[in-house]
């Protein structure tokens, strides 16, 4: 894959939109992966996405507000909520790009139940928190429902300063334009648009994290080789044509 093959705006706008959203505070950390190792992780017809013959596995926390149906308003208190992801990278035979999630933990219940029994998506109920001190975020989660109850996750990172440009590597890990996933005997992919990502480099201060091996992964054995944060986008899920 050529750095260029990965863009910093929507390639296919959503043309009938299915959900609304908001990510905010998110904090994106990043460890490399052997693809062949990530591949029987994957859904049917998919293949591990690679920068330079390379794949990683991303943890990223954040503020999901304001979820609301078509393009209406969001879903009060249900619709805003912490949460916390195991993520990979997938390409399918059509060139669609996205992500496959290991797992999604996420502090209401019911949108767990909606988006498990809807979509087969792993979200999972956890206790979490989110909180912000100046330029110190910290992101905490302890899950609850379905096991391992004791994976859990506690990171902070420090914000800096914004990115101009950034990298063929920061596009590949955040501009990324839909989700696979297994649903309903066949694999689906779910196209979302949104602005450009602002991006700012970000020191991790602390990480305490169970969430990676319990998604069936290696836990890594040391720093992630990458930790950026972003204020956030909206966010249009749906179909491109």
């Amino acid at each position: 894959m050529t750095p260029e093959a990965v863009t910093l705006r929507t390639p296919r706008p959503v043309r009938r939109s299915l959900l609304v959203q908001r990510w905010t505070d998110l904090a994106f950390l990043h460890w490399a992966a052997d693809p062949a190792l990530v591949a029987p992780l994957l859904p049917a017809g998919t293949v591990p996405d690679t920068l330079d013959g390379v794949t990683y596995v991303g943890l990223i926390g954040f503020r999901m507000q304001g979820v609301g149906f078509l393009r209406g308003p969001g879903v009060p208190y249900l619709g805003t909520f912490a949460e916390t992801n195991v993520r990979l990278y997938s390409v399918d035979a059509e060139g669609r790009r996205g992500v496959v999630f290991r797992s999604l933990e996420a502090e209401r219940l019911i949108p767990v139940l909606v988006a498990r029994a809807s979509l087969n998506l792993p979200y999972m109920w956890s206790r979490m928190r989110l909180t912000r001190d100046g330029d110190v975020l910290s992101y905490t989660t302890r899950r609850r429902w379905p096991g391992p109850r004791d994976a859990v996750s506690e990171m902070t990172v420090r914000v800096d300063a914004p990115i101009e440009d950034p990298t063929p590597f920061e596009r590949f890990v955040t501009a990324r334009w839909g989700l696979h996933t297994s649903a309903h005997g066949r694999t689906i992919h779910l196209a979302n648009d949104h602005p450009a990502w602002p991006l700012h480099r970000a020191e991790l201060l602390s990480l305490s994290d169970t969430l990676i091996a319990a998604a069936g992964l290696p836990q890594p054995a040391g720093p992630p080789l990458s930790v950026l944060y972003s204020p956030g986008v909206p966010v249009t899920f749906g179909a491109t044509a």
